[in-house]
């Protein structure tokens, strides 16, 4: 996340604007107004916004109709405000786009919390499709790469791996840190059809933890989680 996130607020309330505007950029925040979709449309062709605070009842094109429009042309997240509770109005703005919805009248810090969450999720979203798309990851001075399946060690020296050593590696590298179940390791290298046991994973984690040993013991590399999967521990940096 940015450290001063730059916020497009669309409300036709100036007094509701003004309030949110001056309490976001007192929080880090830089803050730019609109008070319809027109007025919209400018900021965001003028300026990079990192995310949009959407008031439903505006002039001309509601918020409903400016989230959906949102949704086609711009990756960035949207937290919309209503002046009604009602849940349906909640569930529709949820349903045409919006990562999060806040019913007026609401405390500022609720909507600054609301605001950050959002911003990270669209944050994680962002780096997991980069690294998903990966062709090159360089982890503990290890170098794979996915799309000839060469994996270098740290002295530069090649080191043979087979498909399958392959598609798990690159499942960790793309996943770095986080708990992966024996079943989601399955449907990662070998489909969900495939049929294969959990035993079979773990023998081919055994496998390729022979193999990425050099200069540190297996388990620094791939961790086992009792009665819960494996964690690869490096950090990783992932490459076009």
């Amino acid at each position: 996340m940015n450290a001063q996130p730059h916020v497009l607020i669309v409300e036709d309330d100036h007094e509701i604007r003004s309030l949110v505007a001056r309490y976001l950029g007192a929080n880090d925040c830089r803050v730019s107004q609109a008070r319809d979709g027109r007025e919209m449309d400018r900021v965001l062709g003028d300026s990079r916004i990192d995310a949009v605070i959407l008031d439903i009842m505006l002039p001309g094109e509601d918020g409903l109709t400016l989230c959906r429009r949102l949704r086609q042309s711009h990756d960035l997240p949207v937290l919309m405000l209503s002046a009604k509770g009602d849940e349906i109005d909640r569930i529709v703005g949820l349903e045409v786009g919006a990562d999060d919805y806040l019913a007026k009248p609401f405390n500022p810090r609720e909507l600054l919390a609301r605001l950050r969450a959002v911003l990270r999720r669209s944050t994680v979203g962002r780096s997991r499709t980069a690294i998903e798309g990966a062709r090159h990851f360089i982890f503990a001075g290890w170098t794979l790469d996915v799309l000839t399946g060469v994996l270098m060690d740290p002295h530069g020296a090649r080191v043979t791996i087979t498909g399958a050593e392959l598609l798990l590696l690159k499942a960790f590298c793309e996943r770095p840190g986080r708990v992966l179940a024996r079943d989601q390791l399955i449907e990662l290298t070998q489909g969900r059809q495939n049929g294969s046991s959990e035993r079979s994973i773990d023998i081919l984690v055994s496998r390729l933890r022979s193999k990425i040993v050099l200069d540190a013991p297996a388990g620094d590399l791939i961790r086992t989680i009792r009665s819960g999967g494996y964690v690869f521990t490096p950090d990783v940096t992932a490459e076009p």
